[in-house]
């Protein structure tokens, strides 16, 4: 419930402090005194669109401050979830501070948020109805949320959404697996073309290296058999160094036999030819095993030119040859996924679609036989307010597939009996949409968990027993909730439980509004000047004084 606003440099308000109580709450003041600038200010400070010009002039800034009590839970959650601490009193302030450079400031119990958060927790303290209150009566997307209302059907609309959530998603996941199916295919064939040419290829890392190395040994086999030979020849042929050796040996050790000091120099020449005697048996060996093969340098050859094309596709070195193998096995891998996943999401997508259909039927079921239930309400309420011969109809058609079912709901009246109904944005007048909506709000009075309801100017167009009975409704209405209501009926007037009037002065060419609370007396002069429209006559004054006193059942 909203108990007080400070309003501060808002259009012709320089500053004011209003008090709310519970039930139904009256502004009343002569056209242009600044009651619409209260109900903009509420707006602001509740996280709607805001103008720069709503900034008084000659001011920087301008503020509205708002403190609630009794706050519902869904509030205290939303705090929770954003992090902000909540009033042992269970009390809430709102604020927001505009700027003339554009800037907002707003805040939750102190705390700094975000005009969308404002908005957020805003929506769920207060509602407001404008005069014609275009956005829900006039706007036929609007109607199925009121008929959810009274048909409770919360859990059912959550589960229908989160399958439906689902279904799309699988449908879309679906679709883009189709589109790139035969192209794919296309390259898959690719893909095994290229896994078999390069695993046929049995690529081994350092190969080409090898194989240069043996082209390299092959090519200069003449000069390798010729040197092996020569050296060969050299060290163990007729009158080669061995045989040299040995006579030098021979003649070391006949000297050593005298002359001890050369009996080391004998050993280590004795070892030297042990040595070149096992060097020259490998030479031998390595020049009768060297085996020239011209067929060998040709597949060599072959060898090195096919990874050399192999290479130029698909990497310089084996190592990126291997790699890339790797990497189209791996693409392969998840195309022949793609294909599985297919076939999965087709049997999801089967069952989704079942269950989207029972969901929805439920859905439909239940909006349906709260419809009936709320044309009755509806019509009864009418028929209090003056309105008997109108018929109301929940009219319902079926639709593809949404987000929110397969229902549009539309609500149509016709006016004078023998008329079809139609829809009321074509039909209804600026009194009946005051008077249609009224009875709405009541019918859903024990659905809507909003503590306050803003009535703008609901009694716009009607006059009478019409007046009467709206005047009736609202107090009916305040009985479970906080209702503000700006008016200019008299009976509206009679019925608040606190009545407030909203004057204008202009002082020094400035003009400002001010917003005073009314006793008996000045409830009853301002009645009197509402129903007069000009000077009051003593018994004007009266006959307020008797509305008011039956609105409280003192007569």
């Amino acid at each position: 419930m909203l108990v007080g606003l400070k309003i501060e440099n808002i259009a012709v308000i320089e500053n004011a402090d209003i008090v709310f109580d519970k039930g139904l709450n009256v502004l009343t003041g002569e056209t242009g005194a600044g009651k619409s600038i209260v109900i903009d200010s509420i707006n602001a400070v509740l996280g709607e669109r805001t103008s720069r010009e709503l900034i008084r002039t000659g001011a920087e800034n301008a503020s509205v401050f708002a403190e609630f009590c009794d706050v519902p839970p869904a509030i205290n959650t939303v705090l929770d979830e954003i992090g902000i601490e909540k009033m042992s009193d269970n009390s809430l302030t709102l604020s927001r501070k505009l700027s003339a450079s554009g800037k907002n400031s707003c805040r939750v119990n102190g705390c700094a948020v975000t005009v969308s958060v404002l908005k957020e927790i805003g929506s769920r303290l207060i509602n407001i109805h404008g005069q014609h209150d275009n956005q829900s009566l006039l706007s036929p997307e609007k109607h199925c949320g009121f008929i959810d209302k009274l048909a409770e059907n919360d859990d059912l609309r959550a589960e229908y959404r989160r399958v439906f959530t689902e279904l799309v998603a699988v449908k879309k996941e679906l679709d883009a697996l189709y589109d790139s199916r035969d192209e794919k295919a296309a390259r898959l064939d690719y893909l095994n073309y290229q896994i078999e040419e390069i695993t046929a290829a049995d690529v081994k890392i350092g190969e080409r290296d090898e194989l240069s190395k043996e082209k390299n040994l092959l090519a200069n086999s003449g000069k390798v058999v010729k040197a092996l030979q020569r050296a060969y020849a050299m060290l163990s042929g007729d009158g080669g160094i061995l045989s040299s050796l040995e006579e030098c040996v021979q003649d070391t050790e006949t000297a050593a036999k005298y002359f001890s000091e050369a009996e080391k120099t004998a050993e280590g020449i004795r070892g030297a030819t042990y040595e070149l005697a096992d060097f020259s048996a490998e030479l031998g060996r390595l020049k009768d095993s060297f085996d020239y093969n011209p067929a060998r340098l040709s597949e060599i050859d072959e060898r090195l030119d096919f990874l050399y094309r192999l290479s130029m596709k698909y990497g310089a070195e084996e190592t990126d040859i291997l790699a890339y193998l790797e990497k189209i096995q791996k693409e392969k891998s998840e195309i022949e996924i793609s294909d599985e996943r297919i076939s999965e999401l087709e049997k999801n997508l089967f069952a989704l679609s079942d269950k989207i259909k029972i969901l929805s039927a439920n859905l439909t079921e239940s909006r349906m036989a709260a419809a009936r239930a709320f044309e009755k309400s509806v019509k009864a309420e009418l028929e209090f307010l003056d309105m008997p011969k109108v018929e109301f109809v929940v009219d319902r058609k079926a639709t593809a597939l949404t987000s929110k079912g397969a229902d549009a709901i539309e609500f149509l009246i016709s006016a004078n009996p023998g008329q079809d109904p139609r829809p009321i944005a074509k039909i209804a007048s600026g009194g009946e949409l005051s008077r249609i909506m009224l009875a709405i709000k009541n019918v859903l009075s024990d659905k809507d968990d909003t503590g306050t309801l803003i009535f703008d100017e609901v009694d716009a167009g009607v006059s009478g027993s019409a007046a009467e009975k709206i005047a009736l409704k609202l107090y009916q209405v305040s009985g479970g909730r906080q209702v503000i209501c700006v008016t200019h009926l008299a009976r509206i007037a009679a019925q608040a439980d606190r009545h407030m009037k909203i004057t204008k002065s202009v002082e020094n060419s400035k003009t400002y509004t001010s917003i005073i609370p009314l006793d008996f007396e000045q409830r009853a002069a301002e009645i009197a000047r509402i129903t007069a429209g000009g000077s009051v006559t003593a018994l004007q004054l009266e006959t307020a004084k008797e509305m008011l006193r039956k609105a409280k059942g003192d007569l």
